[in-house]
């Protein structure tokens, strides 16, 4: 927990948040509501230990933090056009993206009946399912929405 006069250090802005908006809110809470010092390693204009009785370093240091949050933005939403393109462009040459779907088979179905009916324990119908604990449950949910 930050306290006034703790120091807090980061790598770079876009830790401070997602977008603009967060990374300006975050400073202006930790900076003037908890009264904390923050340091930017990548970015020497952004310490604000050496601002608090230097109108014009202040100044400075909240132009700087207003452009980098822009750019920080920016850049994120132009990294997830370029996601959204590779995988469209993956697609459309045949490559599946993401997780490989599981094949539900019959006798999967059957092990889903007999722990429902409580003649198996869980242990017992992951080992004839070969499934995952969490998969398992997953396509339990969806089985029991289904066919119960």
């Amino acid at each position: 927990m930050l306290k006034e006069n703790d120091l807090l250090v980061i790598k770079s802005i876009d830790r401070l948040g997602r977008n603009y908006d967060m990374i300006i809110e975050e400073w202006s809470y930790i900076t003037k509501t908890i009264k904390c010092n923050i340091v930017v390693l990548d970015i020497d204009l952004l310490d604000t230990r050496n601002d608090n009785k230097n109108l014009i370093g202040k100044f400075i240091s909240d132009i700087v933090l207003q452009i980098l949050s822009f750019v920080v933005e920016n850049e994120k939403a132009n990294i997830k056009q370029r996601q959204a393109e590779g995988i469209r462009i993956a697609r459309a040459k045949g490559v599946t993206v993401g997780r490989p779907k599981i094949n539900i088979t019959n006798e999967i179905l059957d092990v889903f009946l007999l722990y429902k009916n409580k003649k198996c324990s869980f242990k017992e119908a992951l080992k004839l399912s070969s499934l995952s604990h969490g998969t398992f449950y997953n396509c339990y949910r969806i089985f029991k929405s289904k066919y119960i």
